[in-house]
């Protein structure tokens, strides 16, 4: 047996556990990866990257057959279901190699690929190998929740880890879950020509703003996508030609739906089996591990980041929280997370963002709001584009700081960004009136939101007095 006396040792190389490692080794400190996996985890081999690769595919389709309102006579696109799933392999493979254990190793970190247990509270063993480290950091993400419903064990079913291997295109896909991922892979599959059927058992993209989301539902449906709302999978069997049969409950009674395929996507179930987390002290639950703000576990030298801290699962939050630890373990900073500066963006197209407060959340924090809107079609670069569906809603409280804000549009994934800022530096309509944005640009309803703000100013007495006041003097 080898063992192994660094100061951090980090347990799982997706996205959070990468960035730990990387920062650690850039200052010269002894840090141990270990993965019993993939390197890059969920993010890269299953989630973000494959999944906006045949989104981008998806879009481009789609884009052949929708020229007719700016002149252009649409194309039926030519879809190769195949070429499209290795334009997905050949995204992954491009990326792997920032997230390789070659990498890794030549930036001064110790990687095994084991599975990792806690022996006690100050040890961790991996194979054949002991590890005493100053710190742990447990980063090993989430699974796909599979739930518990009769004779879903008895057909084949895909989750996100399994429905990028597919080589032909689904007849008529079957997604379980009204998410973020579930309705972003419908609409890919739906444009590369598949039928697809969503049951969601109760609002799809319910954790949205339902006004925005209202609106990506009906664009989505639009499309030619059945999305079944409060709707309960009661019984799942096989149907015909090798195909799966739903049995599913709604306000309307029963009914029998047949697929092809059928695509689980109910959520995300936190990876703590098998940690020997009770030998180490770790509290946690069916949620994840117990964390304070400051994402340390009631074992003190433990840190838990990422999905597995029972909290928001983002790839950017495992980022964040790993910048936190860094700060907190090395330099021995104050670092708490703060959730209300996380921005989150479900792919469809158009796009829905969101960053901040929502505002059903703000008014049960706040007595006064103010809610600006501005739709795109009132933009001039949306209306040149012929991009006009959609608006952003800004949140803000009664001294005009911005609480939250989301956006349903073209680009408005890349819109949060600045969004984001706002919030982070808790900035407010003023200063978002006050900056001077480029013509013509889609970020322009953002300002145009927030002059709004000021329109009952304009027509308060006082206000109006006193400009007539002032005119006196040329």
């Amino acid at each position: 047996m080898t063992t192994l006396k660094p100061d951090i040792c980090v347990i799982g190389g997706g996205s959070g556990g990468l960035t730990v490692a990387a920062a650690a080794a850039a200052f010269g400190v002894p840090v141990v990866l270990v993965e019993k996996g993939l390197m890059g985890g969920d993010c890269l081999n299953y989630g973000c990257v494959p999944s906006k690769a045949l989104i981008a595919a998806g879009k481009q389709a789609h884009l052949m057959g929708a020229g007719a309102p700016l002149g252009i006579a649409p194309v039926e696109a030519e879809v190769s279901f195949s070429r499209v799933m290795q334009h997905v392999r050949d995204t992954i493979a491009a990326i792997e190699p920032n997230d390789s254990v070659e990498r890794f190793t030549s930036l001064g970190v110790t990687v095994i690929k084991a599975e990792a247990r806690f022996k006690d509270p100050r040890t961790v063993m991996a194979g054949d190998t002991e590890i005493k480290a100053r710190r742990f950091v447990v980063a090993t993400g989430s699974s796909p929740f599979i739930p518990p419903i009769p004779g879903l064990d008895s057909v084949p079913f895909l989750t996100n880890e399994t429905i990028f291997e597919q080589r032909r295109r689904p007849n008529h896909l079957l997604i379980l879950g009204g998410g973020p991922i579930g309705i972003e892979l419908a609409q890919a599959h739906r444009r590369l020509g598949s039928k697809v059927t969503v049951i969601e058992a109760q609002k799809a993209l319910g954790r949205e703003d339902p006004e925005l989301a209202s609106l990506a539902i009906e664009k989505i449906r639009a499309e030619g996508i059945s999305i079944l709302e409060g709707s309960k999978v009661n019984r799942v069997e096989r149907g015909t030609r090798s195909g799966v049969r739903l049995h599913v409950e709604n306000e309307a009674g029963m009914e029998i739906i047949d697929g092809s395929h059928l695509l689980v996507a109910a959520g995300r179930a936190v990876n703590v089996a098998n940690l020997g987390l009770e030998a180490a002290g770790i509290r946690y639950t069916p949620k994840g591990i117990v964390v304070s703000d400051k994402l340390r576990s009631s074992n003190r030298r433990v840190y838990a980041i990422g999905d597995v801290a029972g909290g928001l699962q983002f790839t950017h939050v495992a980022n964040y929280h790993a910048g936190l630890v860094i700060r907190a373990m090395l330099f021995r900073l104050p670092a708490r997370e703060n959730r209300d500066i996380i921005p989150r963006v479900t792919f469809t197209d158009p796009e829905l963002s969101h960053v901040g407060l929502t505002e059903e959340e703000a008014r049960k924090k706040h007595r006064r709001l103010s809610i600006l809107r501005w739709p795109y079609a009132e933009n001039d670069r949306a209306q040149a584009e012929g991009r006009t569906a959609g608006l952003i809603k800004l949140v803000t409280d009664r001294k005009g700081r911005i609480l939250g804000a989301s956006i349903f549009g073209a680009g408005a994934g890349e819109m949060i960004h600045f969004w984001a800022l706002a919030i982070t530096r808790k900035l407010t309509v003023r200063d978002i009136a006050s900056y001077v944005a480029p013509y013509p640009t889609l970020g322009e309803i953002g300002k145009r939101a927030s002059i709004t703000y000021f329109t009952e100013t304009t027509r308060k007495p006082f206000v109006r007095a006193l400009v007539r006041f002032l005119r006196r003097f040329g």
